[in-house]
């Protein structure tokens, strides 16, 4: 008798799907690669504009990919309409008929289909029993509370019968209980059904209540995939690590077989990663353990004490960084505590490289500018052997090098920007995206007006959706000319 088991059976399937907007040339989602198991609950988690509705509008048929494929049951349904697509969506706005009363939003769509009253009459009073509302057909939508009108929009969806239900922040509208309550209704829905979701939000608890699989987005792009306790306790990345709860993020480098020196203290760990490595350390506050300042591997002061219910909240500085710490002691502020760790209490990430890169234009003088703004250099330092004489550059054979044959990336480390309120001055302005605390410095990414993405360290908090100013000196910069 065979012991092997049925490999899970994917549904839909995204490949390299990219969503271009035309107009600014902004790409919504990048290179998109995800298989979605029939059964699965799967939440797209991320902030604001990271592209999570634009992928479940793409699966839902209500905008098409630039480029890429969507896969539903191994057939290519990138160009078909949404009636032709056997996918209901839930929206955060429920989208209730106001002027019908339950039964009639409910039997909507099966009325479009043109089926049996006798069967519609089954299918609703079977989708209200579903969502604990049986009884409610002849009441108006007005009469029902925020949760019950997110019940019917759901019950609605339902009694189409879709092999794959999408859910966009259905629960957004709700007040904090109420969103709980109905987090884990859906859950026990997803069960009993046995059908598909796919969920959008930006809410990192609702995501690690309900998904078998999490999707992380930011930029547009996939940050990680992965169980909800994988990307808890594993992140791959600053980012994440930074979302997904709350956590305190250290620059630090190996110092020996997991061992890791970091926030001014060695530390062993489970990582076993090479030595001098440079890496992000992430510790929780949870696993952050409070001790006597003489047994602690690093000691601080305490400048900070939340009461947040279950636990206290503490902040403590140790030397110039700072750490977070949830616990059920309670430290007074100004108090000298000691901090020690264990080996599984830190996840080690190898260190990103933040290098900034563009590239800049090369004008008919052969001076170099940034979005329109002057970069003080020398072209004849950036073109080894160049000479420039009587507005024309020649390479070290005599040979004249045409301005528009010339490619110059430019790279600078984050800590050299310096970012200011004045968006006139430096070498170019954006919006700040994005922002991780590190301990010691802010790590921000600031997105230009060219829509490129820029790292900035800066010691100083700005805040999201903040519109600063670049200053990026040249003699900071290391120029390279493309080949």
């Amino acid at each position: 008798m065979s012991n092997s088991t049925t490999a899970p059976e994917p549904i839909i399937e995204l490949r390299n799907v990219t969503r271009r907007f035309d107009d600014n040339g902004f790409i919504a989602v990048n290179d998109f690669n995800l298989t979605i198991e029939r059964g699965e609950f799967v939440t797209f988690l991320g902030p604001s504009g990271c592209g999570k509705t634009t992928t479940l509008r793409m699966i839902a048929g209500f905008d098409r990919p630039t480029s890429g494929q969507i896969l539903l049951g191994g057939k290519d349904i990138s160009k078909l309409p949404p009636n032709k697509r056997p996918v209901n969506t839930v929206f955060q706005r429920y989208a209730l008929f106001t002027h019908m009363n339950i039964y009639d939003n409910i039997a909507f769509g099966l009325k479009l289909k043109k089926m049996d009253r006798g069967e519609i009459d089954k299918k609703v009073k079977h989708v209200l029993e579903m969502v604990d509302l049986e009884g409610f057909e002849e009441r108006s939508v007005a009469t029902l509370s925020g949760g019950q009108q997110q019940r019917i929009a759901i019950a609605r969806a339902l009694v189409n019968e879709p092999e794959i239900l999408l859910l966009d922040e259905p629960l957004g509208a709700l007040d904090l209980k109420m969103r709980k309550e109905m987090q884990i209704e859906l859950k026990a829905m997803h069960d009993q059904l046995g059908i598909t979701f796919i969920y959008v939000t930006h809410d990192q608890e609702e995501a690690l209540t309900m998904s078998d699989k999490i999707v992380v987005m930011n930029g547009g792009e996939i940050q990680q995939i992965g169980k909800p306790e994988d990307i808890y306790n594993e992140p791959k990345n600053a980012f994440v690590a930074d979302f997904i709860g709350e956590s305190n993020i250290f620059k630090g480098i190996m110092t020996g077989k997991m061992k890791v020196r970091f926030c001014g203290g060695e530390f062993e760990c489970m990582d076993d990663v090479p030595e001098g490595t440079q890496i992000d350390a992430v510790v929780r506050p949870e696993d952050v353990i409070i001790t006597e300042p003489s047994k602690g591997t690093v000691t601080g002061k305490v400048t900070g004490v939340v009461f947040k219910g279950i636990h206290y909240e503490i902040t403590v500085e140790s030397g110039k960084y700072e750490m977070v710490i949830q616990s059920t002691k309670t430290p007074k502020v100004g108090e000298e505590v000691g901090m020690c760790l264990e080996p599984d209490g830190i996840h080690i990430m190898i260190a990103e490289d933040h290098t900034t890169r563009f590239d800049a234009d090369v004008n008919e003088d052969y001076s170099l500018e940034y979005n329109g703004r002057t970069i003080d250099a020398d072209i004849t330092k950036v073109v080894k052997g160049s000479t420039l004489k009587d507005g024309v550059l020649k390479d070290s054979s005599g040979e004249t090098i045409r301005p528009e044959n010339l490619r110059i990336h430019v790279s600078i480390e984050p800590t050299d920007i310096e970012m200011t309120d004045d968006t006139e001055k430096g070498l170019t302005s954006g919006e700040i995206i994005n922002l991780i605390y590190k301990g010691d410095h802010y790590s921000y990414v600031v997105r230009t007006v060219r829509g490129h993405d820029l790292i900035v360290d800066d010691e100083y908090l700005w805040n999201l959706g903040d519109m600063v100013g670049l200053v990026m000196p040249a003699e900071k910069m290391n120029f390279t000319l493309a080949k």
